[in-house]
């Protein structure tokens, strides 16, 4: 009974550590790879907030996405951006997954995991985009807010991308699938190792 608790009480906690890695991956790469633009700025953290939807699944993963993307707007002086950002990339890590899972339906075989994820990261993108067209029409009205869809499209798209080709190769050394046994969306086939080629 005690080894039990323990055990789930280490899962927690590594949770937690892995939740705050990520948190601080998704600042780091969205102040530090910045590049401004008239509203807000180009950044890679979009890379870091799709990998942490699919390595930690929905709820850690978007509370890695949400607490860390909000303080990089903080730090960077764009706190007016911070709550939506907050929830912004929160729903576009649960996306991330919660798309990826349900392409792949029912742990289909390991080269699925391409299209599952290139789809997912679409969709996700997709959800700042809007999120943040949304948010700028508020605070500048229809203009001020389509101004902003061409610098979040082309952020999407590189942020997509590069999250997507990382993905891949992460996936393929086994202890980064074991790890992150949500890279691959479910539980092995057959009885076999999380990370293994199959």
């Amino acid at each position: 009974m005690d080894g039990q608790k323990n055990k789930k009480g280490r899962a927690v906690a590594r949770r937690l550590v892995f939740t705050a890695l990520f948190a601080a991956l998704c600042c780091v790469g969205t102040c530090v790879l910045a590049v401004p633009m008239p509203y807000g700025y180009f950044n890679l953290g979009d890379v870091f907030v799709l990998l942490a939807g699919w390595c930690l699944g929905p709820a850690f993963g978007a509370a890695a996405a949400a607490l860390g993307s909000g303080a990089a707007d903080l730090i960077g002086g764009y706190v007016i951006y911070a709550p939506a950002t907050f929830v912004i990339k929160g729903c576009m890590a649960a996306a991330a997954y919660a798309v990826a899972a349900l392409f792949k339906g029912k742990r289909a075989k390991i080269r699925a995991d391409f299209p599952a994820r290139a789809a997912s990261a679409v969709c996700a993108e997709i959800v700042m985009a809007a999120g943040y067209f949304a948010y700028d029409t508020v605070l500048y009205g229809i203009a001020g807010g389509a101004v902003s869809i061409v610098g979040n499209a082309l952020q999407a798209c590189f942020g997509a991308v590069c999250a997507v080709l990382l993905a891949e190769v992460l996936r393929t050394i086994r202890p980064v699938g074991e790890l992150f046994p949500k890279l691959n969306f479910g539980a092995p086939k057959n009885g076999q190792n999380v990370g293994q080629k199959q």
